[in-house]
């Protein structure tokens, strides 16, 4: 008697089982790209940037889909033990054939490139947003939140000017309100990203970077430096609240009776740390944010931005201005830019009497009792081609 085991031969199962197991894992991979944030955005910027990442997918698929297909069929039709297969040895071109292999990738080229051109100036990270969502445009009336944002060793600290506070490694921002970043970095370059909200723009010390968004779904997001900056690098996350604007002002509550954060405290927490939980603060120095992105934090520390400034006068005839408030409390020097002879030239041209040029050159501060200033090389270059 003839007994059927096939199926119950461990030869059939195990393919059985491997397909399973191959479907399974495509189906949780499928899964999990849907729920990530980057194809979940929460706000009008990351939906604008998932679309074009879609649309852009799509049209290359148009072209590598066909490939494939077509590569299995021409291996399938022309294999050896195909005898209906013509073979043509003398083949060497065919105008139907370059047109549909050129015209068609050339189609997509020109359609990812429009794309692409208006997507980079719509999404200019500088720029600021004309939408909040699809359908509704920004109110002129509403003031910009704005986040001064300064990369750390390896922590994020956040300082909102317009409410007087400054958090580390936790951010909120009111539902479908304009958020305007303004970043800088302590030392180390870093890349500032929130995937549900808004593309990755990186941070470096002594500039300063801008970004865009805004959060059209209240929740929970991951933000992340998304470049890689040292020992800490893995635990320099923080979450970001998109509130509704009572629990935005309760948020903000929580700061406002926190320890100050003055210049002092900021050295301290400048100090290298990993894995920082999120810490909240009352600003007590307005110009913090100034002195952290010009550099000029300790006593005596002239900033880099009066620094330019002074060379540029310097150039043009005087010195005007001095230090900021980064200087800690240094005197305010303003010497004169060809005072004397602004006058000199209006008593001239109201019919007053004219004076030599010697009493003119007279009156101007001299060159040599100029107060030096030191400008690093890059600076001088700037100025020299703003110059010309």
């Amino acid at each position: 008697m003839i007994q059927n085991t096939n199926s119950h031969s461990p030869f059939l199962r195990q393919p059985l089982t491997w397909v399973r197991r191959v479907g399974v894992l495509a189906l949780a991979s499928l899964v999990a790209g849907c729920s990530s944030d980057v194809m979940s955005p929460a706000g009008h910027v990351a939906v604008q940037l998932r679309n074009i990442m879609g649309i852009s997918t799509f049209l290359m698929l148009l072209i590598v889909i066909p490939v494939m297909v077509a590569v299995c069929i021409f291996a399938w039709h022309y294999r050896a033990s195909n005898k209906r297969a013509e073979y043509d040895p003398e083949f060497h071109h065919s105008t139907s054939l370059e047109l549909l292999t050129w015209a068609a990738p050339l189609t997509i080229i020109v359609w990812l490139g429009a794309i692409t051109w208006v997507g980079t100036h719509q999404l200019d990270p500088y720029r600021p947003l004309e939408q909040i969502d699809a359908r509704t445009p920004v109110d002129p009336d509403v003031e910009p939140l704005i986040i001064q944002t300064v990369s750390m060793d390896w922590k994020w600290m956040f300082i909102y000017p317009q409410y007087g506070i400054a958090t580390i490694n936790e951010v909120a921002a009111p539902i479908d309100r304009p958020i305007k970043f303004e970043m800088t970095s302590t030392e180390v370059m870093n890349a500032f990203h929130v995937p549900a909200l808004a593309g990755m723009i990186y941070t470096m010390a002594g500039m300063q970077t801008t970004l865009w968004a805004v959060g059209n779904d209240p929740g929970v997001y991951e933000g992340r430096s998304s470049h890689y900056s040292g020992a800490g690098f893995s635990g320099m996350s923080f979450d970001f609240h998109v509130l509704e604007q009572t629990e935005f002002e309760d948020w903000i509550g929580k700061s406002t009776q926190a320890e100050a954060l003055d210049r002092q405290r900021y050295l301290e927490l400048a100090e290298p740390s990993e894995n920082v939980e999120p810490m909240f603060f009352e600003l007590a120095d307005e110009d913090l944010y100034h002195a952290i992105l010009n550099r000029c934090l300790l006593p005596g520390e002239v900033c880099m931005d009066e620094q330019m400034m002074n060379e540029h006068a310097r150039k043009n005839g005087g010195v005007r201005g001095s230090h900021h408030a980064g200087a800690h409390g240094a005197e305010q020097d303003e010497l004169p830019v060809q005072g004397k002879s602004q006058e000199n030239d209006i008593e001239t041209l109201s019919g007053g009497e004219s004076q030599d040029a010697s009493e003119l050159e007279s009156d101007e501060t001299p060159a040599s009792e100029l107060e030096p200033v030191s400008l690093n090389d890059n600076s001088r270059e700037s100025l020299t081609g703003q110059q010309n």
